[in-house]
């Protein structure tokens, strides 16, 4: 079959040859199959790797065709991984050692029957033992957890991780921002206090203004502007906040 499809390329033959060597791409998935990866998803990324090594197998080379496609398979295992199993993406180099160590890791403690140390990782994936710190610092960027995500051990259906999150409190900058004004406007006469006090805080117009202290709207405008003017001298200056 894998003969005669490299001659025809009959869609049909090709069909048959993924349905019978299925189980080695379910075997090369498993080899790449922990964390929280849904191993079905790892299967249709063999899978992939499965019609390519068809695509490109050449039997008149002799070599058995599983020695050829389990490579292919791997390969697009380690892309699927280095490409978009990571929700922060470090530098190239930096997860194809990350995964060597992930790998040797599951591998030494199916070995050994407890988890490995950073010596054992380091001579198994061929790596420094620096690398190998580096490279389990790195796996930390495989995952990432969402703020709407339920505390744990909580009964409350409404907290969530976004919950516990501190704030910034524009309180304390609105209490220092009034004790400043208040500060300055120290240098303002009773009326002028009140003018601007009608404008930026109860924000009259000039006109509404000029009914409450009894004054025209051209002189209302006079008295904001020599107010303006007053406040920003004395801001220039240092100012004791009590």
């Amino acid at each position: 079959m894998l003969r005669h499809y490299a001659r025809t390329r009959d869609p049909r033959i090709k069909e048959q040859l993924v349905h019978r060597y299925l189980p080695l791409a379910r075997y090369a998935a498993s080899q790449y199959r922990r964390g929280s990866e849904p191993f079905d998803d790892l299967i249709q990324v063999a899978s992939v790797g499965l019609l390519k090594a068809l695509d490109r197998y050449d039997p008149v080379r002799g070599a058995a065709f599983s020695s050829y496609a389990l490579p292919t398979m791997s390969g697009e295992l380690r892309r699927h991984f280095r490409d978009r199993g990571w929700a922060v993406r470090p530098p190239r180099d930096l997860q194809e050692q990350a995964l060597a160590v992930e790998k040797a890791a599951t591998a030494l403690e199916r070995e050994l029957g407890h988890a490995p140390t950073v010596a054992e990782l380091a001579e198994r994936a061929g790596l420094e033992v620096e690398q190998v710190l580096e490279a389990r610092e790195a796996l930390s960027a495989r995952m990432s957890t969402s703020f709407s995500q339920p505390v744990r051990g909580s009964d409350e259906d409404d907290l969530d991780l976004g919950s516990r999150l501190g704030v910034e409190d524009d309180g304390f900058v609105d209490a220092e921002h009034r004790a400043m004004l208040s500060a300055l406007s120290r240098v303002l006469t009773p009326r002028e206090r009140e003018i601007v006090r009608l404008r930026f805080e109860e924000d009259l117009t000039q006109a509404e203004i000029g009914q409450h202290v009894g004054l025209s709207q051209m002189h209302v405008s006079r008295v904001l502007r020599a107010a303006i003017d007053k406040l920003r001298a004395a801001a220039r200056e240092p100012v004791a906040v009590s």
